[in-house]
Order: structure tokens, then C-alpha cells, then sequence
């Protein structure tokens, strides 16, 4: 039977089957998903239907990133019984090969079945990664797993237990299944749970059973489960844990012995005492005893950690359908529960939806961001009642899981409650700490060319072998030792220690980064870093200065704009006044007002003050003055801080917040003043924003001009609007009125101007960043006008570059989407040059988020060209952010982001390389972390990148020769029926080559940041060129050192009838471990280049020290070998001491040799031939588009619209 397989949604929780085909298959209401290319002609032999089976089928690779491949296998005992006497005819080996590929032991006891009867599932994620579960089965109640968005919530308390098809499916789906009505299905997967739904025909995250709830429906749950359906959804959901499983010791111990590095490492040591090297045998069994307890330690410390970090175990105040409370373990809770927050904080165990009260909460666990977050009710009643809840979209209604809450406060009733949406590894916690225990692999070409060449080895340790065993039966050497002496070649070709070595690199420049306050919680991106291309720069907070400061405030007088005001506590009182003192989600934290610094500085500026309740008060404030409850109370400041013309007497009630929102790009308030009965709105947001939702005859005419005044000079705009609302009255009516119905008709107040301060160290990395070819690129939320301001200021843009803007139209009725690429001069008012020659030709283009969405959906095939040339992104949501780095991902780029880590969160995960400007030390949003908060931590990260990525390459070309070095040894001395002696080994394996490549890569990175970039294949002319070379320089001499040692006249023949150790000491061993062992250093010399990514060798002052003491330590033992040393090393005796100054000459000689040829290879010996070569088109796709964008000049067609084709349309990216 062919394989049946079928996807699973992963990334948003989705349902599987929910975009397929609508068609109806027979009688029955199953969705069919897409089918395999490769399965196309599969029939399913199951009595379910006829035809193919409806509901297996495999998204094809990287058409949807959030898939995964999931294929059914039913357990076969026949099979099984065949697999175990087969593990035992070969003495525990496919044992071994079903530890270490698991897909193979289920493919070999199972046989492939529908995914719906399966015991066994092999799962194929979006990496291409292989993985098996086992599937679990539950008896639970009567029921179904499925229920619809929009259902009644009697409707879904009641179905949420398991079963499989309704009376409207066909009779054979019943028959088929009747066995197992009451049985839930699931299977783990990287701590998810995955149930079988049977109406879409597969398994899918358990939190899509909770997909489709409405705000209103939510606000329902205020009353809390019943205890029988709060046991339905235990079994369903299991438990409200975050596990991080910490194995045994002697698990790990297993686990890590099976590895394949370690029991090549046992193999080696039993063919070393085979060979009577006991003590090699025995030291290398020592460090590797020793290194195999430490990593066990590490292991299960790392593990511990984060389990640790991960558990949290509380105790909860629930609510119960009944109308009881209980206090239960927040392990017991699940979707549905409505919990009781404590008012002095707690810890979140659970993803959840305020319903009621406000929540001061600290999420930089999850965001990096110190600054508190204010959480709102979620809404309810009106429009927004029937909106679909969504995590991202109500996130400031939303309380995540391990965040902190600092404190919460109730207006209505005596409680804060808020109901549970997801559990365990669904929450945002259990996302987080799946991220760290199941990494995004990281896809770099050095690595996998690094395990290329290691199979190149092994190819050439075969071909030696070959050779060895010819040469030793013409010696008549035994059997059995011919077979030991052709195994060890391949202990000799194939360094195990190569992995950990091709890692010093990144812990020494992890080491250095974290002295600088940059701290790395993903070494292996380390490299990445030496490749990038491109860094993308939030704006606020990133390139200016966090706090923004209060430049003046522009009113209106008469439908006209008013000079500006520059201390905005000399307005008179008024809407504009009052606008600024309450518009703000601050609140107080421990009598401190904490909140938004933009809001800080705004009501900072106006001199009022903030109230509100204490915890331990029983009444809210103004209950007295505004004849209602109240959230917050802003009062003017005292008199004598009042300007003498200006005296505010009154205070003004908060009765509601709607906060900002990234999506809405505004925030407004409910407020009410004394001997009111109307309560005011107040809005502030983006100008356009606000200005769309005002009357038209409120808005000045020229509130272009003014904005565009000062955007183009870099300040940033605010707009605030009001407007007067008759129908509220009192508290409760503003918690009744929805956000929609309340931000429409405003009136035009005016503008706030903010002045956005440059750090200074943003220009001068700016300019460095771009002298070195690192392309830099802006994304804020903020205008354009005032993007492009920053993007000049910082040298993001010259001064005699160009900018264009790029300004796309959805399509309309009549006419399809449009893209127009008008110069920046001209949107500003001004003529455009007539002597064009003033540009430098360097194009900038520049777009705001509409824009850059219209591109995505309707000019698929422009938006390449558009974002090789793109600087500044402007109007960015987040969500927006995290598809523009992975749209550059796509072009070939190796992008870096830097951003402050809270509306960034998603574009630094995306990025290649991610770094996170928080106070915190390791921030959880990126892999990398800086302290300080600025961005000369980018170039910092960069050199450091380059060094780590040459030294990597330095430490594998020398691991490689070293091992070619032996070989060659070994081979001339297997010659002539002799070898290595036991402590010989030992002192190149230990003394010379550990401590060589250990401290190798103790030289740290450039102080200069250049234009070259190192290079980022192991397989390329440069360094096969230097491999080869070296190679044939090393076989070279030492052939040379040998035949010149059997022509002087003293030379004495071994005894050849015997072999090694046995024909030890002699004169061929004691020549070539002279000269091999001037090789091992001449390489660790020539291997460490500074220029251009390294400082000098002479700056490694703890290496360049060894380096001279094992020179002088192998000149005396070339010299005068004697006593000890002599014996130890089984050393012959040579008297002739011009032949041992020959030797040293011969070595000097390999020294200027090796080291003119890698000097050649860097300055033009390679280049002299990619000339002769014919040029290729380059593999990166960004590269050839700015050579075919240099040769169109005339690119983009300025004022000129461009209209979208329907293949455009089509080629949705």
C-alpha cells in the first residue's frame, strides 16, 4: 500500500483540512486536503470510501512553511519478531541503526495504514527533519472532539469529549469506527499534543479545538465550567505543565556512548591494544572518560535549568458553574476555566483573556522590553462582540503565560478575572521554551561541506588501507595483523576530535562578546554572523534615543493651525489640554507612574498628575465629584506651578482606555469632567490615521503641509482628536460602548510634536556599516517623512543620494493595483532638478507598510527589484517587520536585525541573526543580546563573526592536514613494516595538535571592519587549493627526508621481519617524527593568518608562547635527543650532526614554503586563474539582480504608474 500521509498545521494551531478542496466526497462532509504529487495515484483499501481516501496527502516542500508531513503505521507483530531476531543474528548492530535513525525500526516493524487506525506516526517537519511518536489512546465520554466557530457555548461545553463521525456521515464510517466512539487519539510531538479530528480526517494541535471563540463568547465563560466538563477537557488538554524532560544519568550515558563519534572512539581503542599501543589507548580512554562525564554534567545541568525555568506550579482561584470557588493547582487548569487574579500580582500560569479589572504586567521574559504593559478587559458587546479572539490581535487584552503581573486592579465587582485560552507547550511560554529545547537547525554551507570532506577523508583512509594491506602481504606480515594495521589508517585519516574543534572558534568569540555585554544564546549563529549582508534597524529605541521629548504642541484656532506652543501647561483649558493630561495608558506602581515613555513625557509636559485607588481602599476615587466609578483621576498641578494666566481648577475622570494598538496605529479614552452628564472621547495616533476618522470640515487644509513641515525635519507627529458622547453617562455604559462606534466623527484638536533624538553612535556605525558593504535598512512604525529625516541624519542616506518613494494603490472597481515611484522632492512641494547630474546615482527607494503589502499581494514578481533597492520601510507593523526579513531571506540575503526587542520580537527570531537591545542578559527574543543599548553592537558582532567563521576554517584546514600528515607518516613507515610508537602518537595527538587547535583560535577579529567577507564553503577553490598544495608539499618532503636518510653512508636497514613496536627505535621513524613534527607546527603557523578578519598571530601571546616552546622542544629533540625523552619516545640515535642540521634546514625550508603559498593563494595566485575562468552568474539571487538593475539606468520609471497583470496577481509571494 502506498503511504498515506497528511499535513498538520503547526505555526497558527490550525486545523488541517480547513483551506482544501470544498467538494463533497460521497455522502459523508470529510474535507479533502491536497494530495502528494508522488501519492497521486494512492487508493487507501479501508471500507471507508471507495475512491482515494479523503484527508492524506503532503503539501509540497516550502509551499506552506507552518506544515509538516505526518505519515500512519500500524504495528505488525510478525514484523517486530522478525526485527528482534534479526538484532540478534547481528549482534546488536541494527539494533544500533534503529537507535540512530528510529523512522527506519517503525518503516521495519509497522506497515503503512490510514492515519486515523495508526499506532505509529513518523513525522517529516518543514526542515526535512525525520521524527516518530506513538500514538495514545484515552477512553473518554460521549461527544466530539469537533465543534464550529459561532456555536452556541451550551453547544461546545457539551461537545468538547471525543467521537468520531455524526448521523449525517455515511454508515461504513460508522461501522468502521463504532469499536472506538468513545476513544481520543493523540500523539506528542516536541511537548504538543495532536488529536485525532476525524471530520477533517487528521491530526491537529489541541489548541484548534479553541480556534473561532467571539469576544462575547469568552465574556460567557465568566461563569466557569462545570467539574464534568472540566474533567472532559483535562483528558483532552492533560495537564497545565510545561515539562522539560531531564534524563537519568545513565540514560544519558547511554545515549551518548551510541553516539556514532563515541563508538568510533571505543572501536579505536580496542584496535589500539589489539596493536600493543596500551598507552595511547590508555590516555585517549582517560580524556575521553573524562570528556564524556563532563558533557554528561553540562547535559543535565543545561536540562535542569531549564526546567527549572520552565515549571511553575501554583495555586489558583477558580470559578465554578455551580457558582463555587476552589483553589486548585494551575497544573489542574484548561481552555475554558475562569480564574481570579490576585490584586498585589502573580505569576501567569496559562495563556488568558482579561474579562474584567486592569493588569500592570511585566512580559521582558518574553519581549526583552523592562517597561510594564497595561492590560485591558477584553472587549464585549456591539460590533466587537462577534469578533474572532486572536492571541496577536488582542494581545494588550491578553495575560501570557510567565509573564509577571505587578499589579491588578478591579472597577467592577470585587474580583480581576480573566478566562484560560491555552495551556502547556500552546501558551506563549511553552512556544518559548520549545524554541530552546527544539531549535531551527541551523543551514549553513560550512557545515554540511565540513561533513563532506570528512566522507572525502574516509574515501581516502579506504584507498590507504587498500594500499597498506597490498604492501604488508608482499611483506609476509600475518593476517591478523594486517587487518588491525589497515583499521588503524582509518583512526589516522578521520580526526575525531574535528567537531569539537570546529567550536573553539565560537566559544572564544562567545567569551569575548560577553565581556562586551553582548550575550549569545545560540553559538552556532556565530559564523552566520561573519556572512551578513544586509541588517535591518528598528528605529525607536534603536537608532534615536528611546525617550522622546516634548518639542510643542500646534492647535487650532478657528479651523486654523496656531504657532506652536512649546510648553504645552501654558494651553488654556480645553479639549487640546485635557487631550494630553488623559490620552495615555499610565498607571501607578507603588505611587510611581509607569507606562509608555512617549506617555510619561506627554502628561510630564502638561504638569497634571495622575490618581487612582489604592489596593487596600474599598471605594473608588470620584465617586463623590463625577457621580460614577472611575479607572483614574488626572488632576491639574497645584497653583503655584501653574503659568499666572492659566489656573485649571478641575479635575478630569478616566472612565475607559482602549489602548494603542500596532494594527489601529492610535489609542483613545472615555474621560468625564465635573457637572457632566456627557463623557468626552479622546484619541491620539498617527496623523493619517486620525485625520480619516474626523469630520472633514474639522481638518485644516493645509495639514499635509504643516505635517509634512516637520516630518521632513525629523520630529515625530502625533494627532489628537476629540469627541463629546451624549449616551454615556456613567462607568458602566463606557464599558457597553464599542471601539468602533466611539472613533468616528472626532474633531480635529491638532498636532503633539516629539522631538526624535539621534544616538550619537548611530551615524558613525551607520557609516561603517556601509564603507564595509554591510547594506543597512530601516523599519519603524513611524512616518515616512520622518523616517527618511533619520535615515539622512544617521548616513543610512548621503547627502547626495537620491530618495524615491514607492506608493502602491489596491486595486479599485474599475482599475487594477497600481505602484507609482514618485522622487521624494516632488511628494514634498518642491521642483525637481533640472540638472539631475547632482545625484551621485545612488537610489534609495522608499515605501510604508500599505504599500509594501499591495506589493506582496499584486506585484510578486517587481517586489525583488524593489527591495535590493528599498532603505527605508516606514508605517511597519510587526507582523509586517517579520515578512519583509524573510522576503530579503528569500533574495539570498544573510540578514541581521536589531531591534529593542518588543515589537521586533518576531523579525529577530526570523533573522539570520537576531540582536535584541535589552537590559536583561539574555534575552529570549533574539540569539543575541546586547547591554548596551545602542548599535555599535552590530559591527561588533560582525567582526567577531568574520574571526570565528576564519578561525573555524583555519581549525578544519589543520585538523584535515594534520591528518594527512599522519597518514602520509604512517603509509611511508607501513612501507617498510614499521610505524609510529606509542608514545610518538601520544605526543602529536596531545601535546601538539590539541594544544595547537585549543588556543588557535584565541586571536580575536580585526579592529578594522573591511569589505572582504570570509569565505563561506569549505568545498571552493580557495581552500582546496590550499589543502591540496600543503598536501603535496607535506608528502614532498617527507618522501625527501626519507630517501635522504637511506642514502647516508651510516644508515643501518631495520629489521623488516618483525613489525612495530617490535623494530623500535630506527632510523626511517626517527627522521619522518622529526619532520612530521615541524610539520604539525609549520601548519598551525601558516593555518592562522590575522589579515583581514584577525588581529596578527603575535597578539595570541599564550599561543605564540607554545608555538615557540614546542619549536625549541622538538629542535632539542632533533639535536640531542637524550635520557628520558630519548627512551620514552623510542628515539634513534644519530651521530652525524650536519645530517641533523639538514633536517632543521629541510623544516625551515617547509616553513617559507607553506607560508608563501598561503600568502600566495590570498593575493592572486587564485585570482590569476578565476581570470582565466569563465565568470559564472552568481548563485545569489540578489547579486544578479543588481547587476541587471546597473544596467537599466533608466530604473524605476519615475511618475509613471504601473498597473498590476494578472500574472502579478497570481504570483502571491
Amino acid at each position: 500500500m502506498a503511504l498515506l500521509k497528511a499535513k498538520v498545521g503547526l505555526a497558527e494551531g490550525r486545523a488541517p483540512g480547513r483551506s482544501s478542496d470544498p467538494k463533497p466526497v460521497r455522502a459523508n462532509r470529510l474535507l479533502r486536503l491536497p494530495s502528494c504529487t508522488r501519492d497521486s495515484t494512492a487508493v487507501d483499501s479501508s471500507r471507508l470510501l471507495g475512491g482515494p481516501r479523503p484527508g492524506y496527502g503532503t503539501l509540497q516542500r516550502n509551499t506552506e512553511p507552518s506544515c509538516m508531513e505526518v505519515t500512519g503505521y500500524r504495528s505488525q507483530p510478525w514484523r517486530a519478531a522478525l526485527c528482534h531476531a534479526c538484532c540478534v543474528l547481528s549482534a546488536g548492530l541494527l539494533l544500533l541503526l534503529f537507535h540512530w535513525r528510529p523512522s527506519l525500526r517503525v518503516r521495519a516493524m509497522c506497515k503503512p495504514c490510514a492515519l486515523g487506525r495508526a499506532d505509529w506516526v513518523i513525522i517529516r517537519d518543514r526542515f526535512g527533519q525525520r521524527f516518530t511518536a506513538r500514538v495514545q489512546t484515552e477512553m473518554l465520554g460521549e461527544g466530539s472532539l469537533e465543534h464550529h466557530p459561532g456555536a452556541r457555548l451550551e453547544d461546545r461545553k457539551s461537545s468538547i469529549a471525543v467521537g468520531v463521525a455524526d448521523e449525517e456521515e455515511s454508515r461504513d464510517t460508522i461501522r468502521l469506527h463504532q469499536e472506538e466512539r468513545n476513544v481520543l487519539r493523540y500523539y506528542l510531538f516536541e511537548g504538543l499534543r495532536y488529536v485525532w479530528m476525524e471530520r477533517q480526517q487528521a491530526y491537529c494541535r489541541v489548541s484548534a479545538l479553541d480556534e473561532g471563540w467571539t469576544c462575547a463568547e469568552l465574556h460567557l465563560c465568566r461563569a466557569g465550567l462545570g467539574q464534568q466538563d472540566h474533567s472532559s477537557r483535562r483528558k483532552i488538554y492533560g495537564p497545565n505543565l510545561i515539562e522539560v524532560p531531564v534524563k537519568s544519568y545513565a540514560k544519558l550515558l547511554v545515549e551518548e556512548v551510541l553516539n556514532p563519534f563515541y563508538i568510533f572512539q571505543v572501536l579505536s581503542i580496542v584496535l589500539w591494544v589489539c596493536d600493543a599501543y596500551y598507552y595511547y589507548a590508555a590516555c585517549i580512554f582517560l580524556i575521553s572518560t573524562i570528556s564524556l562525564g563532563l558533557s554528561l554534567y553540562e547535559t543535565r545541568k543545561q536540562s535542569t535549568t531549564l526546567r527549572n525555568m520552565a515549571r511553575m506550579s501554583i495555586s489558583i482561584r477558580v470559578h465554578r458553574a455551580d457558582g463555587e470557588e476552589a483553589m486548585v493547582s494551575s497544573a489542574e487548569l484548561v481552555p475554558g476555566d475562569c480564574i481570579s487574579l490576585p490584586l498585589d500580582g502573580v505569576l501567569v500560569p496559562c495563556d488568558a483573556a482579561l474579562l474584567t479589572g486592569e493588569c500592570m504586567v511585566n512580559e521582558s521574559m518574553l519581549t526583552g522590553e523592562s517597561v510594564p504593559v497595561l492590560k485591558t478587559p477584553l472587549p464585549n458587546g456591539g460590533g466587537a462582540a462577534g469578533t474572532i479572539y486572536s492571541p496577536k490581535e488582542h494581545q494588550r487584552h491578553t495575560l501570557f503565560c510567565g509573564t509577571h503581573i505587578i499589579q491588578a486592579r478591579s472597577y467592577v465587582g470585587q474580583e480581576v478575572l480573566a478566562v484560560v485560552t491555552r495551556t502547556g507547550f500552546c501558551t506563549a511560554k511553552g512556544d518559548l521554551i520549545s524554541s530552546i529545547l527544539y531549535p531551527k537547525p541551523v543551514t549553513f554551507k560550512f557545515y554540511k561541506d565540513a561533513v563532506k570532506f570528512v566522507l572525502f577523508l574516509a574515501v581516502l583512509a579506504f584507498i590507504g588501507t587498500l594500499y597498506s594491506m597490498l604492501i604488508m602481504v608482499k611483506n609476509q606480515v600475518p593476517v591478523g595483523q594486517i587487518i588491525i594495521r589497515a583499521l588503524d589508517l582509518i583512526t589516522v585519516i578521520v580526526p575525531p576530535a574535528l567537531p569539537a574543534a570546529m567550536t573553539v572558534g565560537s566559544i572564544y568569540a562567545q567569551n569575548r562578546l560577553k565581556k562586551r555585554g553582548i550575550f549569545c544564546i545560540s553559538p552556532p549563529r556565530i559564523n552566520l554572523c561573519g556572512k551578513i549582508r544586509l541588517v535591518c534597524f528598528d528605529k525607536t529605541g534603536t537608532l534615536t534615543e528611546e525617550g522622546l521629548d516634548v518639542w510643542g504642541v500646534i492647535s487650532l484656532e478657528d479651523g486654523r493651525f496656531m504657532p506652536i506652543i512649546h510648553e504645552p501647561r501654558r494651553l488654556p483649558s480645553g479639549p487640546m489640554l485635557h487631550a494630553l493630561a488623559t490620552c495615555h495608558s499610565i498607571t501607578l506602581l507603588q505611587g510611581q507612574p509607569v507606562g509608555d515613555p512617549v506617555d510619561l513625557k506627554m502628561v510630564e509636559s502638561t504638569g497634571w498628575r495622575l490618581e487612582m485607588a489604592e489596593e487596600d481602599e474599598g471605594e473608588l476615587p470620584g465617586l463623590q465629584c463625577f457621580g460614577t466609578k472611575v479607572l483614574a483621576m488626572m488632576n491639574p498641578p497645584p497653583e503655584e506651578e501653574q503659568p499666572p494666566d492659566r489656573k485649571h481648577r478641575s479635575p478630569v475622570a478616566i472612565l475607559r482606555r482602549f489602548p494603542f494598538s500596532s494594527s489601529l496605529q492610535r489609542m483613545s479614552v472615555l474621560t468625564k469632567h465635573p457637572g457632566d452628564d456627557a463623557c468626552w472621547l479622546y484619541i491620539k495616533g498617527a496623523p493619517e490615521v486620525v485625520a480619516s476618522l474626523c469630520s472633514t470640515e474639522t481638518v485644516p487644509a493645509d495639514f499635509s503641509q504643516v505635517l509634512r513641515h516637520y516630518t521632513a525635519d525629523g520630529f515625530r507627529v502625533l494627532a489628537l482628536a476629540c469627541r463629546p458622547l451624549s449616551a454615556v453617562r456613567s462607568f458602566e455604559d463606557a464599558l457597553q460602548l464599542t471601539r468602533d462606534a466611539a472613533e468616528s466623527s472626532l474633531t480635529f484638536l491638532g498636532f503633539l510634536v516629539m522631538k526624535n533624538v539621534l544616538k550619537l553612535e548611530s551615524a558613525p556605525v551607520i557609516t561603517l556599516l556601509r564603507n564595509a558593504g554591510v547594506r543597512p535598512v530601516m523599519v519603524t512604525g513611524d512616518n515616512m517623512l520622518t523616517a527618511v529625516n533619520v535615515a539622512r541624519s544617521c548616513c543610512m542616506v548621503g547627502p547626495n543620494e537620491r530618495v524615491v518613494f514607492v506608493t502602491a494603490s489596491p486595486p479599485g472597481r474599475d482599475q487594477p493595483a497600481s505602484v507609482k515611484f514618485i522622487p521624494a522632492e516632488l511628494s514634498q512641494g518642491e521642483k525637481q532638478p533640472e540638472d539631475a547630474q547632482q545625484w551621485d546615482g545612488r537610489l534609495h527607494l522608499a515605501m510604508n507598510g500599505k504599500s509594501f503589502a499591495v506589493l506582496q499581494e499584486h506585484f510578486a514578481d517587481l517586489l525583488p527589484k524593489i527591495l535590493v533597492r528599498a532603505t527605508v520601510f516606514a508605517r511597519m507593523s510587526p507582523e509586517q517587520k517579520t515578512q519583509l526579513v524573510c522576503s530579503l531571506q528569500e533574495l539570498d540575503y544573510c540578514v541581521g536585525m536589531c531591534g529593542d526587542g518588543a515589537n521586533d520580537c518576531g523579525a529577530l527570531k526570523a533573522a539570520d541573526v537576531g540582536i535584541s537591545l535589552s537590559e536583561a542578559e539574555a534575552s529570549v527574543a533574539s540569539p543575541f543580546t546586547s547591554c548596551r543599548a545602542n548599535i555599535e553592537c552590530v559591527p561588533t558582532v560582525i567582526r567577531e563573526g568574520r574571526c570565528s567563521l576564519v578561525t573555524s576554517f583555519g581549525v578544519f584546514k589543520y585538523m584535515a592536514l594534520y591528518s594527512l600528515v599522519q597518514f602520509v607518516s604512517v603509509l611511508l613507515l607501513y612501507t617498510i613494516n614499521t610505524n609510529l610508537s606509542d608514545f610518538q602518537f601520544l605526543f602529536f595527538d596531545l601535546i601538539i595538535t590539541t594544544t595547537v587547535a585549543v588556543l588557535m583560535g584565541r586571536t580575536g577579529p580585526a579592529r578594522e571592519l573591511g569589505v572582504r567577507r570570509p569565505q563561506g564553503a569549505l568545498i571552493s577553490v580557495p581552500v582546496l587549493g590550499s589543502l591540496l598544495l600543503q598536501t603535496a608539499l607535506l608528502i614532498t618532503v617527507q618522501v625527501l627526508s626519507y630517501f635522504i636518510t637511506v642514502s647516508q653512508s651510516w644508515y643501518v636497514p631495520l629489521n623488516s621481519t618483525v613489525t612495530a613496536p617490535q623494530n623500535l627505535p630506527n632510523y626511517e621513524n626517527t627522521v619522518l617524527f622529526c619532520i612530521s613534527g615541524f610539520q604539525y607546527l609549520i601548519l598551525a603557523v601558516a593555518m592562522s593568518k590575522g589579515y583581514p578578519f584577525r588581529e596578527p598571530l603575535y597578539t595570541n601571546v599564550l599561543f605564540l608562547v607554545v608555538l615557540m616552546l614546542l619549536f625549541g622542544l622538538l629542535i632539542w629533540l632533533t639535536l640531542y635527543p637524550l635520557g628520558f625523552p630519548k627512551t620514552l619516545l623510542k628515539l634513534q640515535g644519530i651521530d652525524d650532526l650536519n645530517f641533523k642540521l639538514l633536517l632543521l634546514g629541510i623544516a625551515t625550508l617547509n616553513f617559507f614554503a607553506a607560508f608563501v603559498l598561503e600568502t600566495a593563494l590570498d593575493y592572486g595566485l587564485l585570482g590569476c586563474l578565476r581570470k582565466l575562468r569563465r565568470k559564472k552568474a552568481s548563485s545569489k539571487l540578489f547579486k544578479r539582480l543588481e547587476k541587471d538593475l546597473s544596467q537599466q539606468p533608466s530604473w524605476p520609471p519615475l511618475n509613471e504608474p504601473l498597473f498590476a497583470t494578472p500574472r502579478m496577481s497570481i504570483a502571491v509571494r
